[in-house]
């Protein structure tokens, strides 16, 4: 499994928000300069998190954009399940009972597959962006 550009980057730029946060809305040409992103792409990654109520925007002369909540409201999985939909390794460990592959029951492999899962699972899902704020050893991009 690898996650696109779009989902590291929506994790990068929520990671802005909080530290940047000083209750002010914060532009995106703000964000673009400082995490090395064009401001098309981070539009558009913006207005994903916008409608799902992860950030708040505001137009005009103060217009810009911060988060709804909290750092410690957001998990790492929220926000890569958000741009990147599932993070299953393999499709039929993310298909419903009644439409999983016919094999599904009998395969040897299916239980590599679904300890893979649970292990990302845990770690996206235990891992807040107030978490990623406090981790002193991981870089920051000025």
């Amino acid at each position: 499994m690898k996650i696109s550009t779009k989902g590291r980057y929506a994790l990068s730029l929520m990671i802005d928000l909080a530290i940047n946060d000083n209750g002010e809305n914060i532009p995106i040409k703000a964000i673009s300069e400082r995490q090395g992103i064009s401001i098309k792409y981070l539009e558009q990654i913006i207005a994903t998190l916008n409608r799902a109520g992860y950030v708040k925007s505001e137009r005009g002369s103060a217009g810009g954009y911060r988060l709804a909540r909290k750092p410690e409201e957001y998990t790492v999985g929220m926000i890569l399940r958000l741009t990147e939909g599932s993070l299953a390794p393999i499709s039929c460990i993310e298909d419903e009972e009644e439409t999983r592959c016919p094999k599904y029951g009998s395969c040897p492999t299916v239980g590599v597959w679904q300890k893979i899962n649970d292990a990302i699972n845990h770690v996206v899902d235990n891992i807040t962006l107030a978490d990623l704020l406090d981790d002193k050893t991981a870089p920051q991009k000025k």
